[in-house]
């Protein structure tokens, strides 16, 4: 119940404004929203998803509306729900998501330039034209004859909007339950009322002279060309809606048991059911609404009954608060939607595409939707995504040289038939039974490639000559499987009963100090007398990693680091945070301290090294995620145990004591702490580890600059465990008993 009045409360001042953006009667708004919450909330795939009309369908819509009229756009919304059946049948959703999120971020910011152009004319008291160049055009003039009116009610919406979620301390935290939407459309709707202003408000005429939908009339590849731009639109949005959601469930471990995943072949089927029934009851195409969604799932959401009773009451209110609509004014709903809008263009998604190396699929896409249209713009999205990819593929570097003797062949990019004839006239450069090293720096080889390779190899072999085949695989050759048992971490010190031998052996040239090979267990436990680990280290990084990672860290030089996550974790040395998180080189922003500890704001005591970081990652960075990781058998959570009253003030000592609020939360019942999923803590030491993340979030959340990221939406914060003893990581999922820290499996990820 209280789900499903969270989400009625946005759904309805958004239905009105979509409806008012795309020139539809207001009442299309408020069926389609009644329709996608019983008929797609009744038959989807995804039970918390919430559907209505949706911000990304404003374009398409209003570009129908205008070129054929509101009854044939509605016949042309039921044909694209019939579509939507077909390929639910046909079951190609999960296909659908393989198109480039690069495309798909694309649109939908072209969609919100689109819808941001237009509205701030009704903003500024005007009437927007057919498109965004015209708009443009139009914009000085508007701006010369704007309405004080108007646009003070619009600038009284905006505010709301944005310092409604700002709000500060305990009182803040109560009063940021009601939707913003709803709080700015109510406070500009009162303020518009109390100063006696003359706008354009909400007209919802009367149901009986609703218009339904009519027999579609238009060019023929005209309907058609419209029909599949809806069903593409409305399709990729619901579905990219529904993995979204999946992922928020996720997060819960009862609820995603409770609820299980998405089924996307169903939630199309659902999806076009409900377009069909809008089409036919005169409302705007459908989708799955991220907003609406999210806070359903935020809002204690545990089925599909919350979705369906959000409809009923959207059907109550066009029922019996039409007096009440009517008195919102236009420009506070075209501020609403153009606020929208403007939130639609994600500078996150600017640079995950950047860093993606997809800027320009992303670029064309929005430029296309801007300048031409949806359907025109994502057709151009997808032909720069396959030049992309084709140029990909196509740019190998193919070079020869000899050094001392010895020939080498340096392949860098990925070895396809198009490269075959170049990577052929090099290989023929190399004399015959000479030593030669081909160098294969990329991540792919096709089949024609590699018998090329192959075949040289073979030839050249027989003539008396040597060929080592470096780069993804080091010392392997060609025409040799790799074996099961690679081994991709060496520490510097023998392991002892070390079960994963084979191609990793150490080069006979890497010996002890006293001449044994240093494969064997050194007896000392020192690793030899001179102490060589580190140098004996970094010369193996310079002869076989250094070759695979250099072209990144080169880019990486050039570019500075960008990393997506703050990983702040112990200083333990069984924990190798690229190894655990199958990370490399710019993805991690890493802060390492005896216990995974972070100092209070204030507490530091002239240590701000923590804080410095975080500060660092979050304003300087951007980093989308913090992540506190502790781990099994954790010396200094021991101390802290151990710990007595008095003695000697070390400074291991004075920093353990940003430790102490996790014992005492520890010994305290009545706070919650962090606990296994599936088993209870080995002893008190594990149990203090996983109290300590939970203590340690709590701290962060102190701190000014993340509680700012997260108010704004901008962060979010995760805690992890590592069994040491198991290889085994950890999630913590936050639940009103405190946190509960299950395994991560591959079956939960969505795609």
């Amino acid at each position: 119940m209280s789900a499903s009045i969270a989400v009625f409360l946005i759904a309805l001042p958004l239905s009105l404004g979509i409806a008012l953006a795309t020139g539809a009667p207001l009442q299309a708004g408020l069926v389609a929203a009644a329709v996608g919450g019983l008929v797609a909330g009744r038959l989807g795939g995804s039970p918390l998803q919430v559907s209505g009309p949706a911000a990304g369908l404003t374009v398409v819509t209003a570009d129908l509306i205008q070129r054929y009229g509101w009854r044939t756009t509605c016949a042309i919304t039921i044909l694209a729900g019939l579509a939507q059946l077909g390929l639910g049948c046909l079951r190609v959703a999960r296909g659908a998501l393989a198109v480039s999120p690069a495309i798909v971020h694309g649109m939908l910011a072209g969609i919100g330039v689109t819808i941001a152009v237009a509205q701030l004319h009704i903003v500024l008291g005007g009437t927007p034209q057919s498109s965004v160049p015209d708009n443009l055009r139009a914009l000085p003039a508007q701006l010369a004859d704007m309405r004080p009116a108007s646009v003070s009610v619009s600038v009284l919406t905006l505010a709301l909007l944005l310092l409604w979620p700002r709000l500060p301390g305990r009182a803040g935290r109560l009063l940021r339950k009601l939707p913003a939407a709803l709080v700015a459309v109510a406070g500009a709707t009162a303020a518009a009322a109390l100063a006696g202003l003359r706008l354009p408000k909400v007209d919802l005429p009367s149901w009986s002279n609703h218009a339904l939908a009519g027999l579609p009339e238009g060019p023929v590849l005209g309907l058609v060309a419209a029909v599949l731009t809806t069903t593409l639109v409305c399709s990729v949005q619901s579905l990219l809606g529904a993995v979204a959601v999946d992922k928020l469930v996720s997060a819960r471990p009862g609820l995603s048991a409770r609820v299980g995943r998405s089924r996307l072949d169903r939630e199309l089927l659902g999806q076009g059911a409900a377009n069909i029934v809008s089409g036919s009851l005169g409302g705007l195409p459908i989708a799955g609404v991220a907003v609406r969604s999210s806070a359903n799932v935020h809002a204690g959401a545990v089925s599909r009954s919350s979705t369906m009773l959000h409809g009923v009451l959207v059907v109550i209110a066009a029922l019996l608060m039409v007096p009440i609509l009517e008195l919102i004014p236009l420009a506070s709903l075209a501020a609403l939607v153009m606020a929208v809008g403007i939130q639609m263009v994600s500078l996150n998604h600017i640079r995950t595409v950047t860093r993606h190396r997809e800027v320009w699929v992303y670029a064309v896409t929005t430029l296309g939707v801007v300048s031409l249209g949806v359907l025109e713009g994502v057709a151009l999205g997808i032909a720069m995504a396959v030049g992309v990819a084709l140029h990909r593929l196509t740019r190998t570097r193919i070079r020869h040289n000899e050094k001392e003797g010895v020939h080498h062949v340096h392949v860098r990019g990925q070895l396809t038939f198009l490269a075959v004839p170049r990577l052929s006239r090099t290989l023929h450069l190399v004399p015959h039974g000479a030593d030669t090293v081909v160098e294969l720096d990329g991540s792919f080889m096709d089949h024609a490639a590699y018998e090329t390779l192959q075949d040289w190899q073979k030839t050249h072999t027989a003539q008396g000559g040597t060929v080592e085949i470096t780069g993804r695989h080091p010392g392997t050759r060609i025409s040799e499987p790799q074996a099961s048992g690679d081994c991709r971490c060496r520490p510097w010190t023998p392991w002892r009963n070390h079960q994963c031998d084979g191609p990793q052996s150490t080069p006979p040239a890497e010996k002890n100090p006293d001449g044994s090979d240093r494969s064997e267990p050194d007896p000392t436990g020192t690793g030899g007398a001179s102490g060589h680990e580190l140098a004996r280290g970094i010369s193996a990084f310079q002869r076989n990693t250094a070759p695979l990672v250099r072209s990144e860290l080169a880019r990486l030089a050039r570019e500075g680091q960008r990393p997506s996550q703050l990983f702040l974790t112990c200083s333990d040395s069984r924990l190798v945070t690229s190894m655990i998180t199958s990370s490399g080189p710019g993805d991690l922003f890493v802060v390492r301290n005896v216990g995974n500890l972070v100092p209070r704001p204030g507490e530091e005591s002239g240590d701000d090294s923590v804080a410095a970081a975080i500060e660092y990652a979050v304003d300087v960075l951007r980093v989308r995620s913090i992540t506190v990781c502790g781990h099994s058998g954790c010396g200094a959570m021991q101390a802290l145990l151990d710990s007595e009253p008095g003695g000697a003030r070390t400074p291991l000592k004075r920093w353990l004591r940003h430790g102490l609020p996790s014992l005492e939360r520890m010994a305290d019942a009545s706070r919650p702490w962090g606990r296994l999923a599936g088993r209870t803590p080995a002893d008190a030491v594990e149990q203090l580890c996983l109290t300590n993340v939970v203590q340690q979030l709590e701290h962060l959340r102190a701190h000014d600059s993340v509680a700012r990221a997260l108010d704004e939406g901008a962060l979010e914060l995760h805690g992890m465990y590592f069994h040491v003893g198991e290889a085994e990581a950890y999630l913590l999922t936050e639940t009103d008993a405190g946190g509960v820290f299950d395994r991560v499996r591959e079956s939960d990820l969505t795609a």
